[in-house]
């Protein structure tokens, strides 16, 4: 598959996602603001001859003032080690370009790969034409930064496969449909909570930063985005050595929702495990904290 450099290279295993970045800045929701962008001194991103295509969630940002919110809210250092998942048309890439040394991609369609390669030097950008769901992230080095807008129909897989390579990195921003990091930062007893709230936040610490309008895409999603921030955690909250058990138990609880844990976990606890952790087997998974789930599979495996 074409690489940009001669450079040794990670491992690659095949073909990604996505187009450019479904993104913008503010507490609130952001109102694409092309109409006014001539009024500012702001030339609206011009979007190159190129079909969006379905298959890899390509939604083109075109605000060029939410595309300067977003790299100021990034804080790009130059020395950065920085990868961007699915730069598409490099709404991103090009200003992440004006401050760092040097950038790394990973993307998919095979044409935009080939637009990436004529316009930027191998000397500031490494295109990886491969599929971030099966991409070695580790062998890019530690202290990785990470951005990119996430296809809706493949977020959640990339999200856990990114969680396997948490201790090479710093941090992760990213663009998602906005149910999905309601999802993600969402706290119990609350209808958002479930297994991929429990799932990474057990990892990392999360914060929504921004909703984006639909509007401010081309071809226009159907939905809100949001612009989510991910810090590894210095100390997951599980030990790797109880990763399996722990995914297993927290599947198993909500795989059921409205059921309540003495019938969703009873392939795992008796009634006498719930009176040692001190649990109310009436309870249903999304009253549990993630520090409780934690805590059963501590029991289960012996601490």
């Amino acid at each position: 598959m074409p690489l940009s450099s001669a450079r040794s290279q990670p491992r690659l295993l095949s073909g990604i996602r996505d187009g450019v970045s479904r993104t913008g800045i503010g507490a609130k929701s952001q109102t694409c603001r092309i109409t006014v962008t001539a009024a500012i001194g702001l030339r609206p991103i011009q979007i190159m001859r190129h079909t969006p295509r379905k298959r890899f969630g390509q939604n083109f940002l075109v605000d060029p003032q939410i595309v300067t919110d977003i790299i100021r809210g990034l804080h790009p250092g130059k020395d950065d080690l920085w990868v961007e998942i699915g730069p598409g048309l490099g709404a991103l890439t090009r200003p992440l370009l004006k401050t760092l040394n040097h950038l790394h991609v990973v993307e998919i369609d095979r044409d935009i790969v080939e637009r990436l390669h004529r316009e930027f030097s191998e000397n500031s950008l490494t295109i990886y034409s491969a599929d971030a769901l099966e991409f070695d992230f580790s062998a890019l080095g530690r202290n990785l930064r990470v951005v990119g807008n996430l296809p809706y129909n493949i977020s959640t897989p990339i999200l856990f496969h990114l969680s396997k390579f948490a201790g090479n990195i710093s941090d992760m921003h990213f663009m998602l449909q906005k149910e999905v990091v309601a999802r993600m930062v969402a706290q119990p007893s609350t209808p958002d909570y479930g297994r991929l709230s429990v799932m990474l936040q057990c990892r990392f610490e999360m914060e929504q930063l921004f909703i984006v309008s639909p509007e401010c895409f081309r071809p226009a999603p159907k939905v809100e985005s949001a612009f989510v921030r991910m810090i590894p955690r210095k100390q997951p909250l599980i030990d790797t050595t109880k990763e399996k058990l722990f995914a297993d138990i927290v599947s198993a609880a909500f795989s059921q929702r409205r059921k309540t844990l003495r019938n969703t976990l009873h392939a795992y606890l008796k009634p006498e495990d719930y009176m040692v952790l001190d649990i109310d087997a009436s309870q249903r998974a999304e009253n549990l904290s993630v520090a409780r789930f934690v805590a059963i599979a501590d029991h289960l495996s012996g601490f």
